[in-house]
C-alpha cells in the first residue's frame, strides 16, 4: 500500500526502480543492509512519549550516527545519494524506509505496506538516546523490553526476527561473524527452518558469544536468535514460520510495515487513521460493546497496543470483566494472551486482581501462569495479594486462587 502525499508528484514504483538500481548492480547487492537501515531508523521508537521512529531521518546526526548498533550503515545512505539527488523532494526518511521495504520485495519476499509522507529533521535535537536498539548478546526478556517499548507483540518480535534470513554478520561492524542461511540474498523462511531443525552449539573462538550449527559448522545464530527457540512463548511462532512460509510472509509484511510507520503518524494522516481505528477497537473492548468490537475487528489492527501503557484489547476486556469478548479476542482475533503491558501484567493478571473468575478461567488454559509482572508477581501472587482484607469479590478470588494453585502445580510436573 503506497500513499504519496501531495508534495510528491511521482510514481512510487518509479522511485523503487531507481532504488533497485542503486542497491543491485554490477558492484553490489546491498538489499540486506538496506533492510537493516530502515529497521534501525524506525526501531528507536518509544510508544510512551512518541520519541524516535522513522520520521526525521535522525541517523544523519549525532549521537545516533555513531551509535555502535549503526556501524557501517552509512554505506546504504551513500548508495542512495544519487537517488536523493534525482528526487530532492523525497525526504531521507521516506527514501530509507522505502528502500528497506523494496529490498525485501527485490529478494523474493512479500510486498511491504509503505506510506510516503515523512519529513527530515533539520538537526539532531530530536535524536533518540543511543541504546534503544536490540543487543544481540541478550535473551528473550531483553527482546521484549525493546519491542514492547515500540508497541510490538511476541508474534511480531518473532516475525521481524525473520529478517535474519537475509545477510550476514561482519566482524568489523558488530563483532559477530557468519551467515544465518545458505542463501543470504533470498528472502524465505530458511532462518526459522535452520533454527528449529538444526542443533546449535557455542562457537569455539575468541570473539563474542555466538552459536554454530552442529551439522555443518557453516551457519551461525546469535544469543537473541537462540532465545526465540528456547523461550516457551516465542517458540510456537518459530515453529509456525518454519513449516508455513506463507504465514511468515503475511506476518512479516504486517509487522515490518508497522515498524516503518513508527513515529510517522504525524507526517502521514493515513497512518494516524490506522492508529485511531486500533484505538477505537481497544476502547470498544474496554466498554464491552460486542457488536462494535466485531465490526471494528474486520478492518483494524486488532493486535495494536496502547502507546502509553502497552495494553492490548484483551487487557482492556479482561480488566473490566467482559466475559463475552474473551473467546472472540483470543480465538478469532488471535490476540496473544501472554503480552505484558508496561507494568508487566498479562490480561490474566488483571482478571485475577479483580476476581473476574469466569474471565480467568477462559484465559488460564492459554496463558503462561509463570510470567511475572514488574513487581515480581505471578498471576497467583496477584490473586493472593488482592484477596487480603479490604478487597472486593473475595469469594471469587479464593476460588480462583485454588484453581491457580492447581495450575502452578501442574506446570511444575
Amino acid at each position: 500500500m503506497t500513499c504519496p502525499m501531495k508534495k510528491y508528484d511521482l510514481n512510487p514504483e518509479v522511485l523503487k526502480s531507481e532504488i533497485r538500481q542503486a542497491l543491485i548492480n554490477q558492484k553490489v547487492n546491498a538489499c540486506p543492509m538496506a533492510c537493516r537501515v530502515a529497521w534501525h531508523a524506525a526501531g528507536t521508537y518509544d510508544a510512551k512519549d512518541g520519541t524516535g521512529g522513522s520520521n526525521g531521518a535522525t541517523m544523519r546526526f549525532e549521537p545516533e550516527d555513531s551509535d555502535p548498533a549503526n556501524a557501517g550503515l552509512s554505506i546504504i545512505r551513500d548508495l542512495l545519494h544519487e537517488v536523493k539527488l534525482k528526487y530532492p523532494q523525497v525526504s531521507h526518511a521516506d527514501l530509507w524506509t522505502l528502500a528497506g521495504a523494496a529490498a525485501i520485495e527485490f529478494l523474493g519476499g512479500p510486498k511491504i505496506p509503505h506510506i510516503l509522507g515523512r519529513t527530515d529533521a533539520p538537526n539532531g535535537t530530536t535524536c533518540p538516546a543511543n541504546g534503544r536498539l536490540p543487543d544481540a548478546s541478550q535473551g528473550a526478556q531483553h527482546l521484549r523490553d525493546v519491542f514492547y517499548r515500540m508497541g510490538m507483540s511476541d508474534r511480531e518480535i518473532v516475525a521481524l526476527s525473520g529478517a535474519h534470513t537475509l545477510g550476514r554478520c561482519h566482524l568489523t561492524r558488530s563483532g559477530y561473524d557468519g551467515k544465518w542461511t545458505d542463501n543470504p540474498l533470498k528472502f524465505d523462511n530458511s532462518y526459522f527452518k535452520n533454527l528449529i531443525e538444526r542443533d546449535w552449539k557455542l562457537r569455539p573462538w575468541d570473539g563474542k558469544e555466538q552459536f554454530t550449527d552442529v551439522q555443518t559448522g557453516t551457519l551461525m545464530m546469535l544469543p537473541t536468535d537462540i532465545s526465540l527457540k528456547t523461550d516457551p512463548q516465542f517458540r510456537p511462532y518459530v515453529e509456525l514460520y518454519a513449516r508455513d512460509e506463507a504465514a511468515f510472509f503475511q506476518d512479516f509484511a504486517a509487522a515490518y510495515g508497522k515498524l516503518l510507520g513508527l513515529g510517522a503518524p504525524q507526517a502521514c494522516p493515513h497512518l494516524a487513521q490506522q492508529e485511531k481505528a486500533s484505538a477505537d477497537f481497544r476502547e470498544a473492548c474496554m466498554h464491552g460493546h460486542d457488536e462494535e468490537v466485531r465490526q471494528l475487528a474486520k478492518s483494524c489492527n486488532v493486535h495494536g497496543m496502547e502507546g502509553h501503557s502497552g495494553r492490548t484489547a484483551l487487557h482492556k476486556a479482561a480488566f473490566w470483566g467482559h466475559i463475552h469478548l474473551i473467546n472472540f479476542l483470543v480465538k478469532d482475533c488471535q490476540i496473544d494472551p501472554n503480552v505484558r503491558d508496561y507494568n508487566g501484567d498479562t490480561a490474566l493478571h488483571d482478571a485475577a486482581r479483580f476476581g473476574h473468575e469466569e474471565v480467568a478461567e477462559m484465559l488460564l488454559p492459554v496463558t503462561d501462569v509463570n510470567l511475572q509482572n514488574n513487581l515480581g508477581q505471578t498471576v497467583l501472587g496477584v490473586a493472593i495479594e488482592y484477596s487480603k482484607d479490604g478487597g472486593g469479590n473475595m469469594s471469587a478470588k479464593k476460588r480462583l486462587i485454588k484453581k491457580l494453585e492447581n495450575s502452578h502445580n501442574n506446570s511444575k510436573l
